[in-house]
């Protein structure tokens, strides 16, 4: 009997198996397909994946128009918001260079032996770094984007082309140029002055003798009057003092270079190609050895309010020269 029904399915597959014990005989069946619990998962996490891949097409083309239409809302040269408007406001800030380097970033000391050739050098290439902007004058390799946009100016020339902005000859600071090392060598260094740049910021120039503030300095008052009137009074004047009595007795001679201030031509400033912002450099032409000097420098219109505590519309550095 058992013979008979192995002899008939042995004919054709099946998926009944016959196993024989010494104490009785048992039937086990050999599942030879994929269990239908495999199958589901597999399907699930199919339609899982697809969700996601769905989804997150989704998410990515909605911020992809989100930022099309944004960028249409800007323009690449001119800010959205200006002037008051603006988080800088319309009160610029004065910068002086050089700067200390970037490990005493909170420094604002300038400090020297103009007896060591190393020393002078260190600083002379922090200033020739911070030029070589302003001596770049056309546009080929290795050149400044614009630089053959810039014109001479001056305060009787005729206002510039469209496309024109008034160039900085920073070569003709004489005695503040890189053949001279800016007279680090000398014990009467030059310290750059430049305002910092507002878009579409004019300034409204002291051109006369009326209205000036009391606190402005008795020189730059004397100043003013001998040009007042004249076009080279449409200026941002520019005075530096020593900040206490000490200060002001060992800073000594001051020059300023090429004028005493930023001239009013140079402005606004309206991103054009090849725009410079406007130097004065000061030179200290013997300031005491082997003393701190602390320095503030102040930038006087109209427009421009003054704060030595918040630092606006001024600048605090300070000055030692040593020989030994």
């Amino acid at each position: 009997m058992w013979g008979t029904r192995l002899d008939q399915h042995a004919a054709s597959p099946s998926p009944w198996t016959l196993t024989r014990s010494p104490y009785s005989f048992a039937v086990i069946r050999t599942v030879t397909t994929v269990p239908w619990h495999n199958r589901t998962q597999s399907t699930l996490l199919t339609k899982i994946l697809l969700f996601y891949v769905i989804f997150y097409s989704i998410l990515v083309g909605f911020f992809a128009g989100m930022l099309a239409i944004f960028y249409q809302t800007l323009d690449a040269k001119t800010p959205k918001w200006q002037m008051d408007s603006s988080l800088i406001g319309n009160n610029p800030g004065l910068g002086f260079r050089p700067m200390p380097d970037s490990a005493t970033v909170e420094s604002t000391l300038i400090y020297y032996k103009a007896n060591d050739k190393g020393s002078v050098l260190r600083w002379a290439q922090v200033i020739d770094d911070f030029l070589d902007e302003y001596r770049k004058k056309g546009s080929g390799s290795g050149e400044a984007t614009g630089a053959e946009n810039r014109v001479p100016c001056s305060p009787t020339s005729a206002p510039v082309g469209e496309h024109q902005v008034c160039d900085v000859p920073v070569d003709d600071f004489n005695p503040c140029t890189s053949a001279k090392q800016y007279n680090f060598e000398e014990g009467g260094p030059c310290v750059f002055l430049k305002l910092n740049k507002i878009f579409n910021w004019t300034p409204l120039a002291f051109n006369t003798t009326e209205g000036l503030p009391d606190n402005m300095p008795e020189d730059l008052k004397q100043h003013i009057k001998l040009v007042s009137g004249k076009p080279e009074a449409n200026t941002v004047w520019v005075s530096c003092e020593g900040e206490n009595p000490a200060d002001v007795e060992n800073i000594g001679p001051i020059q300023y270079i090429p004028r005493r201030g930023f001239p009013n031509f140079y402005y606004p400033f309206t991103n054009k190609e090849g725009y410079l912002s406007p130097l004065v450099a000061v030179l200290f032409e013997k300031p005491r050895t082997g003393v701190l000097i602390n320095i503030e420098c102040k930038a006087w219109a109209k427009n421009i309010q003054y704060d030595r505590y918040e630092r606006r519309g001024s600048v605090h550095f300070e000055l030692m020269v040593d020989r030994s």
